[in-house]
């Protein structure tokens, strides 16, 4: 058994604002579609039902879920969908609406088929949903649970998970002491230990160009970001700052003839976290609330490391899933699961360690620096103002970007030796996750969400 995942799952191309709440009910809601037709019940459908519950229902809609469950369900996908269409496909239904259930099955649909239970949490896992097919019967044609994990991932409840094919990757490994002695055995570095995880299953060529169309997508949110202005959705009136903060340090550097990076770095975050609010196109690394920091520092080393490079950024992107694969096997990436620190200090503890990768680090450095970097996340709570990724969430990555190069630089100072391990860092967190209130965990009921006014 491995903790590892592909760079291809972890870094999934959708659309904002959250990756637990907006890709992964599409993807529950694609699937369930196509089950009906691939058990040739489509045909007999004549109404479809969903329940939110727990943190989907809490803060669903300002997370836009009801939106991205319509669109699964009329065919509609993460990585290809048009974030416009989303964005209107059940907040733009008007009363005697239907519904293209699987592209092909014309049926009516209501607002009022979208139902919330934000009190009622399933134990599997806070953010659930139940998707019934109807035929005029009392009893559903079919009903499928689903729930909604983090990063995108779903999982169907009573899937045998055993069941699905698991990649048979030649070095696999279950907590970062393990991978660092893989490191020392083969004497590798750890992104050459994901590369020879992912081409077990893939052409090298294919591998590059993944990893390419990856840091493309990403760099992309940025530009976007950076070129966005006016006010973002939701009702709070929180103005876009990107292009306002890319302005004038173009103009700063200009008039004083030297670069600011740290500014920089967090202009890149900003336009991500922005983008990624306005419902736009983002790549989640590890989630959506948490998708700038990843695309900051890695810009930041592209515009300001002597030598950075394309292969750079390769080996940036594999260092960081080999690290956020073990925050998703032995803690949580889910900040409904387990808080901000599991969206925000998995991502800084990725970039962190990526970054000490690409600077040279030797494998115990880049431990060390996603150590640092998760350490000082651990508690952060998930208490977004209105249930919208806005605030605190889009700050939020800014600073913690400049938390990931101050760790990764720290690092470099030291040999890689450390008091404290990244795994126990890990486990650190996930039992704060657990020990947490639930109304720190995205739900909107606690922290800067009730003590905020929104207006």
């Amino acid at each position: 058994m491995t903790a590892y995942v592909s760079a291809f799952d972890l870094f999934s191309i959708g659309i904002g604002p959250s990756s637990s709440h907006t890709v992964g009910p599409m993807r529950a809601a694609l699937d369930f579609a196509t089950r009906l037709g691939d058990s040739g019940r489509l045909d007999a459908v004549e109404r479809i039902t969903c329940v939110l519950y727990g943190s989907l229902g809490s803060t669903g809609i300002g997370h836009g879920t009801p939106d991205a469950v319509v669109a699964g369900l009329a065919g509609a996908r993460p990585e290809t969908c048009d974030p416009v269409d989303v964005r209107r496909a059940w907040s733009g239904l008007a009363p005697g609406s239907s519904l293209l259930l699987g592209g092909t099955r014309r049926i009516p649909f209501e607002k009022t088929d979208v139902s919330f239970a934000p009190r009622t949490r399933l134990p599997s896992h806070p953010n659930a949903l139940t998707l019934s097919a109807w035929s005029g019967a009392a009893e559903p044609l079919a009903s499928e649970t689903y729930y909604s994990v983090g990063g995108g991932f779903i999982r169907r409840e009573g899937e045998d998970l055993s069941a699905r094919p698991a990649p048979a990757y030649p070095l696999p490994f279950a907590t970062a002491a393990a991978l660092l002695e893989l490191c020392t055995l083969h004497g590798m570095r750890i992104d050459e230990i994901a590369r020879q995880n992912e081409e077990a299953v893939r052409s090298p060529a294919d591998v590059d160009a993944g990893l390419d169309a990856i840091w493309s997508a990403m760099d992309d949110s940025v530009r976007n970001g950076l070129a966005g202005r006016g006010t973002l959705p939701g009702g709070l009136n929180v103005k876009r700052r990107a292009a306002a903060v890319r302005d004038h340090l173009q103009s700063a550097e200009a008039e004083s003839g030297r670069e600011l990076p740290s500014e920089w770095l967090h202009s890149f975050a900003l336009a991500v976290n922005e983008e990624n609010a306005a419902g736009g196109r983002v790549v989640t690394a590890p989630t959506n609330g948490a998708a700038g920091i990843l695309p900051a520092v890695a810009s930041y080393y592209l515009r300001f490391v002597p030598g950075a490079s394309a292969v750079g950024i390769r080996r940036f992107l594999l260092t960081a899933t080999a690290i956020g694969s073990l925050f998703k096997a032995n803690a949580s990436i889910s900040g409904a699961e387990g808080g901000c620190q599991a969206e925000v200090g998995s991502a800084c503890a990725m970039a962190a360690g990526a970054l000490c990768a690409v600077l040279g680090g030797t494998p115990g450095q880049v431990e060390n620096a996603a150590e640092i970097a998760m350490e000082h996340h651990l508690g952060l709570t998930c208490d977004p103002v209105g249930g919208l990724v806005q605030v605190p969430c889009i700050e939020r990555n800014a600073i913690a970007s400049t938390t990931a190069v101050s760790a990764a630089r720290l690092s470099l100072h030291g040999d890689g030796t450390h008091l404290v391990s990244l795994d126990q860092v890990i486990e650190t967190m996930r039992q704060t996750g657990v020990d947490m209130s639930t109304k720190y965990k995205e739900t909107s009921e606690g922290g800067l969400a009730v003590n905020v006014i929104e207006c």
